[in-house]
């Protein structure tokens, strides 16, 4: 060690190396550490920045999700996977948990310090996601079950203190129906391919192998007979991808290991999902509707002036607070509503299925066109006159949609409803993500209080009259929509640190959740308010009428709800939101919030999409450019 090297520099040096020796690539693959870490990405492991001084455990923690990117670089291939990976959602959950407790088995199993630093990885992130509390079945998830299930027969490592009433709530009936397939899995472990088919046979006796791709079934029956099998089928509207890479929620520490939770995004799975949306949005007849240009007439902004943007920020949750004190407000949030979470997870649960239920895929077969059906080969080899066969899928009615969650970060808010506003913000972002449809979690506030750095040009500037808004916003993004929960999960804690809570300009903030909502490539969008109040800025109201911040939100709402493609609903705690908004509920307690946040979104989820939604034409001209064009 040199003269100036730290120990955390001797750590980090020696942890790289280590890495990209287990990984099998020690030239080629970059080892960094960032804020993102854990992470995989091609050629690149990031991993969390250890602490100044780090102690034994912290030090074994860092190692073993190290120790799991690699392996994973090392043992697993990515495009077998999602090529093998059943469709419905609980399976590929379970699927996807137990693909990594089998490479984690690889390391476990040659080296024992690795084992070590696995479990250290693997009991953090369960302490992290509470397993200690999911002692039913209604908290307890079949696949982290499952994966440890199969962990203990490939390793003989029991499962983690922490997760021991998690197995047990599960292994009596999984043992019952799978144990002797489950038995079976440790002699073809070394084989991924070899491995996923076996473990079809456990998803069946579990009740889920209906949830298998019937092209994998047939890949298998053909593998069996010595073929070679047939090339996948493309899917011109792209939906097989989009499931292949859906994130799978509640899953064990994974090839990814995130300080939080959760598995690595698939590398494969990541250019797939880009390449689909380049094609979505280069085919015209897929794209939604877009909101009708703003004139001057019908701009919501066209009677509202903004004395200065130039101190306003719209910034992410990460970059308002250091990562330790984030995961203490976290562990406090957590905390706090332990009580809550049992009840919205039931409601969670219930809009999780009505979802999946519109999402169940369906084929046509013996069709004289279409997709190969090599099942029913058969026939021709029996009879060497008969027909080919062929099977099409059928057109699925459920939109790709993504939803915002607006939140109110006004100082009214503080206390409980703002408690509970997060953890139901977490666990709907957490349950449509397990659907497929992408979520982002937005808040809104103000920098000062009573006006800020604007407020002060204002006095500069020897105050001119009706100088419009007088305060710098803060626009809080707390999970983009593209980004996985379990990646957001920790920034939702920021609402409770002490001082973020300010004032609210609402008529902004709903302009602005919308504006990134239209710039989305889904075919149905939809944003949710939840507010306890209407807007309210001192500074603002005392240099312009009295209703000018009201006057600016009912506009924004009218020309959202009546110009643009973008489905809008509120929620009011204590406040009658219904006076603004067309479809919204007012709730006089904090603690109904999860259950109407559910429920409103399960009766949009049953409304037809709006992408034929248009406006009235405004002129001859528009009227007679839809009729050419099919619109009317």
């Amino acid at each position: 060690m040199s003269a100036k090297e730290s120990p955390v520099e001797l750590f980090k040096r020696s942890l790289a190396q280590t890495t990209r020796a287990l990984a099998g690539a020690e030239e080629e693959l970059e080892v960094t550490f960032g804020a993102e870490g854990p992470r995989l990405s091609p050629g690149r492991i990031v991993l969390p920045h250890p602490p100044r001084v780090i102690s034994d455990p912290e030090a074994e923690r860092i190692r073993g999700q190290a120790d799991a990117l690699a392996l994973r670089l090392a043992h697993h291939d990515d495009r077998e996977h999602a090529r093998l990976r059943p469709q419905g959602a609980e399976a590929r959950q379970v699927f996807d948990a137990v693909e990594e407790m089998r490479v984690q088995a690889l390391g476990a199993n040659a080296l024992k310090g690795v084992a070590g630093n696995l479990t250290a990885a693997l009991t953090d992130s369960l302490e992290r996601r509470g397993a200690a509390r999911m002692q039913d079945r209604a908290l307890a998830p079949l696949a982290d079950a499952v994966a440890l299930m199969v962990r203990e027969r490939l390793t003989g490592l029991k499962p983690p203190a922490n997760a021991k009433a998690l197995v047990e709530a599960w292994r009596a009936d999984v043992e019952k129906s799978a144990g002797a397939d489950l038995d079976k899995l440790a002699a073809v472990a070394a084989d991924q391919r070899q491995f996923a088919l076996a473990f079809r046979d456990v998803l069946n006796d579990l009740g889920i192998g209906d949830e298998l791709s019937v092209e994998n079934s047939n890949d298998e029956d053909s593998q069996a007979a010595g073929e070679e099998p047939p090339p996948q089928a493309d899917n011109s509207d792209g939906q097989d991808q989009m499931e292949d890479q859906a994130p799978a929620d509640m899953e064990m520490i994974e090839g990814e290991v995130d300080t939080d939770d959760d598995r690595t995004v698939s590398i494969e799975a990541d250019v797939d999902a880009d390449d689909q949306q380049d094609t979505e949005m280069e085919d015209p007849g897929d794209k939604p509707m877009r909101p009708k240009p703003r004139n001057d007439i019908e701009d919501p902004n066209a009677n509202y002036k903004v004395f200065t943007r130039a101190f306003d920020e719209v910034i992410g949750a990460e970059e308002l607070c250091p990562p330790e004190e984030l995961a203490r407000l976290r562990n406090y949030l957590d905390q706090q509503l332990k009580p809550l979470q049992s009840v919205v997870g039931r409601l969670a649960n219930r809009l999780q299925r009505r979802l999946l239920a519109k999402q169940n895929r369906s084929w046509s077969f013996d069709l004289e066109e279409g997709v190969l059906d090599t099942a029913r080969l058969t026939r021709v080899i029996i009879d060497p006159m008969s027909a080919l066969s062929f099977k099409q899928e059928e057109d699925m009615p459920f939109k790709d949609t993504v939803v915002s969650l607006l939140l109110d970060n006004s100082g009214s808010m503080r206390g409980r409803p703002i408690m509970v506003a997060a953890l139901c913000a977490d666990i709907l972002a957490r349950t449509l993500e397990r659907c497929g449809v992408k979520v982002e979690v937005l808040g809104f506030t103000t920098i000062a209080w009573k006006g800020g750095s604007s407020k002060d040009a204002w006095l500069k500037a020897e105050r001119p009259p009706q100088p419009g808004r007088l305060n710098d916003l803060r626009h809080v993004v707390y999970k983009a929509a593209d980004a996985p929960w379990r990646r957001a999960r920790r920034n939702l804690g920021l609402m409770m640190r002490e001082g973020l809570l300010k004032e609210n300009i609402d008529g902004e903030a709903l302009m602005w959740a919308h504006d990134r909502l239209a710039g989305r490539p889904e075919q149905r969008r939809i944003l949710m308010v939840i507010s306890d109040g209407a807007p309210v800025d001192d500074s603002t109201l005392s240099a312009n009428p009295g209703n000018y911040l009201e006057r600016h939100l009912r506009t924004v709402i009218h020309w959202i709800e009546t110009r643009s493609p973008v489905e809008l609903i509120a929620i009011g705690i204590g406040h009658d939101v219904t006076r603004y908004y067309k479809r919204a509920v007012t709730i006089t307690d904090a603690e109904q919030l999860g259950g109407v946040m559910t429920e409103k979104l399960a009766e949009l989820f049953d409304e037809p999409a709006r992408d034929d939604f248009l406006p009235p034409p405004r002129s001859p001209r528009e009227l007679k450019q839809r009729v050419q064009q099919g619109a009317l």
